[in-house]
This record gives structure tokens, sequence and C-alpha cells, in this order.
């Protein structure tokens, strides 16, 4: 099949997070023409039924694939991955990446075979993350924990608002505060929010710890989907499309605009 040039590459999150999908991939297709969708209506995905977030994401991305034509679709959002990852992927025509819990890489840099995963409350209670967990990481002790105030946190940093140093420091505590907390020596950053406060994680950590999520492995399986394709000559700049447009995207544009992110369109 013919790709023409300027057909976008689609990033959906709920928010913000999916910015810390869009940036390796920028990094390793930069001249690729980019939309990227924030489901601002319904965020935040993590406190959702699986019910809602099963009807709302495939449709939503009907209707983004209809309106700007995308070569290829990246679901920026573990929770939404989890969850509507299949559903989406038969609903559309193109290729659809998801964004899955670091299980792998995590099970493999641990030395102290315990490890912890830091997601949204829908994300860690996914059986996908189960079934992860069994095929790489049967011989460690999984930690998981859910934290919706990270993902504000995550917002609001973009937002350039202040930041409570005290919601990171609550979010390890749920993980280091559990048996075999005391030996966690990776962290699975499980929400694409997450990466986006990993200097704050840091901070707050009581000791070092190795942060793995994955945004470098999905650039890559980008790269690999569109190798062959043609590319603009030079970046256009890049469509941020909201659900909903209200107060709470202005600030956010100058964040948007680091990321190439220049026209702001509504869904």
């Amino acid at each position: 099949m013919t790709v023409a040039p300027h057909a976008p590459l689609l990033f959906f999150d709920s928010g913000v997070g999916g910015l810390s999908i869009l940036a390796p991939a920028q990094a390793m297709l930069p001249d690729a023409p980019i939309v990227y969708a924030a489901d601002s209506a319904g965020f935040p995905y993590g406190t959702k039924s699986e019910a809602e977030i099963a009807a709302r994401v495939p449709a939503l991305l009907g209707r983004l694939v209809e309106r700007y034509r995308p070569r290829l679709a990246v679901i920026a959002c573990n929770t939404a991955s989890t969850i509507a990852l299949s559903a989406v992927r038969a609903a559309l025509d193109i290729p659809v990446v998801g964004t899955v819990p670091a299980i792998k890489p995590a099970a493999l840099l641990s030395q102290s075979r315990v490890f912890g995963v830091l997601g949204t409350d829908a994300t860690v209670r996914q059986p996908y993350v189960d079934r992860l967990t069994a095929e790489f990481g049967s011989d460690c002790t999984v930690l998981r924990h859910g934290s919706a105030a990270l993902v504000q946190l995550a917002e609001a940093k973009l937002r350039g608002e202040p930041i409570d140093p005290v919601i990171a420091r609550d979010a390890l505590a749920g993980l280091f505060d559990q048996p075999g907390g005391d030996r966690m020596d990776v962290v699975v950053l499980a929400c694409t929010h997450f990466p986006l406060v990993e200097q704050e994680l840091a901070a707050a950590s009581p000791r070092p710890l190795r942060f793995v999520h994955g945004g470098d492995g999905i650039a890559r399986r980008i790269a690999y989907l569109t190798q062959g394709q043609d590319w603009p000559a030079a970046p256009a700049p890049g469509t941020a499309v909201f659900t909903r447009l209200d107060d709470s995207v202005k600030p956010l544009r100058p964040a948007l605009a680091r990321y190439g992110l220049q026209r702001i369109e509504s869904l």
C-alpha cells in the first residue's frame, strides 16, 4: 500500500502523558508529521471502569483516523492499551502500536529480583499485567501500586504549575511499604504520564532506583512498521487535538510547542 508523505503518525492518550512516547519517536523519525490527540473530555482514564474505556477508546480512534488519515496509530496510554488494544486493532485498517508495562526489561535489569510496577489503578489490576509478569518475571517479586495523584502531577508540571514533592514520595511509598519493598531496585513506569515526572520520583526516593518505560521500544517499532515509506522533505508543525478545549489547555501551549505541536484543534 502506498502511503502519502504527509500522512501523519497519530498518538493518542487521555492527556499529555503520551508526550513521553512521542519524544523518542520524534528523535528517531524527525521528519514525521505528527497528530497528538488527548481525550481531555474523558481524562483521567485510570479511575474509569474497563467498560467505559473499552467503549470510548475505539470510537474516538475511529473518528481521529477518519479525520486525519494517519499511516499508523499509537495508543500512548497503558490503561487504554491494556484494555482496548485488541478492539482498536480490529476496528482500524492501519497498524496500531500499543503501550504495555515494561515488565520484561525490568525483570532483565533487577538484581534483587524485586521490582515495582507503578501505574494507574486501572492498569495495575489488569490481567494483561498478570500475563506479562508470569511470562517475564516469574522468578521475581513484583509489587504494584496505582497512583491517580501522580497523573495529575505530570499534567500540572506541563502546565507550569508548582510541584508538590509529597505526591511523588507517596506514590513510591505505595511500593516501598509492601513486603519486599526494602529490596526493590527497579520501578516500571507503567503510565505514560510518569516518565514526565521521573526526576521528581528520583528525588523523592530514599535510595537510588532504576526507572524503566517503553518509549524507546515503541519508537523502534514505529520505525520498523514505517520503513521504506516516504516522509516530507522537512518537518511541518504538528497538531494537538483535544476532545474538549477549555481553560486547562491554554497553559499547555508552551509545553506542546516544545514537542513541535503548534496547531491546537478540537475533535
